[in-house]
């Protein structure tokens, strides 16, 4: 990978990792799947007026890629990653057990788009996996079973979202991202209503709160708009198994930021943990000689 595109995928998960700090804040102050769909909503609204659909090299995008997309990345993962945290998963913790998405991710390439990882990279994520070991292993007792099952299932959502973006092609990421934002952001409302009820939106809408206001907001637009664009950019030029690893850098900036705003803390075997990613991700990039 180019120099600025390594940069740029760092930045991307950094705010990422940050942004677990932000949910857990959101859906402390409004039930999880209204946040979800607000997110999307503010992220897309009125945006989407100035995109139309997506066009790869062949011509338009087929809008079941797009509908897939939507829904395996806006409302599977984050309906789930949003429940979990709502079910008392830590957002540190969180970071950590999404990157299992990786893993998924490479497996499914192999399978879908016939991508075969090097042993150099296959070796790379072992050694970040083993730090994920170590850090989860100290943190166990921070979670229970049902929201830990709800972060391994919203990790195999974005890992699929990852192949759909890849069978997607060149593609402009800001109207990929934007339409299948869109889409997500319908049965999210739906969800939420259904399961919620109205009075929470109606809130919202005619009592704004600035503070869950800018919540939102941020999750809106660094966290999902530029994240998203720039990582769908970077899935469109480069093989799968090379960005996916990158989020391994995730939970690192989720443990800094849930100690920073949520008081969680960060005990030695989690920076040794955290070394062990950085070392396997390093690793993966090398290329094969």
């Amino acid at each position: 990978m180019q120099l600025r595109h390594i940069f740029l995928t760092i930045l991307v998960v950094a705010i990422w990792g940050f942004n677990f700090a932000i949910i857990k804040l959101s859906v402390e102050a409004l039930p999880p799947f209204l946040a979800a769909a607000l997110r999307f909503f503010m992220a897309v609204f009125p945006i989407i007026l100035f995109f139309p659909p997506p066009k790869n090299q062949s011509g338009k995008v087929p809008w079941l890629i797009i509908i897939c997309f939507g829904l395996s990345f806006g409302f599977a993962l984050y309906a789930l990653l949003n429940f979990a945290l709502f079910a008392g998963m830590p957002a540190g913790m969180g970071s950590l057990i999404l990157q299992v998405q990786a893993f998924f991710t490479m497996v499914i390439a192999f399978f879908m788009l016939k991508e075969h990882p090097n042993h150099v990279q296959i070796i790379g994520a072992i050694i970040a996996f083993l730090g994920i070991g170590t850090i989860g292993y100290y943190r166990w007792e921070g979670a229970s079973l049902f929201p830990f099952i709800l972060t391994i299932l919203a990790a195999l959502a974005w890992a699929f979202a990852n192949i759909f973006t890849k069978m997607a092609g060149k593609i402009n990421p800001v109207s990929f991202a934007i339409w299948g934002m869109a889409i997500a952001s319908i049965p999210l409302f739906i969800l939420s209503f259904l399961i919620e009820g109205f009075t929470e939106f109606f809130q919202f809408i005619l009592q704004p709160d600035w503070q869950i206001f800018a919540i939102i907001l941020f999750s809106a637009y660094p966290a999902t708009l530029f994240g998203l664009a720039i990582w769908n950019y970077l899935l469109g030029i480069y093989p799968t198994s090379n960005v996916a690893p990158f989020t391994l850098l995730v939970p690192i900036s989720g443990l800094i930021s849930g100690w920073l705003l949520l008081g969680e803390t960060i005990a030695p075997l989690e920076i040794i943990g955290g070394i062990l990613v950085i070392t396997g991700l390093a690793i993966g990039l090398i290329r094969r000689s």
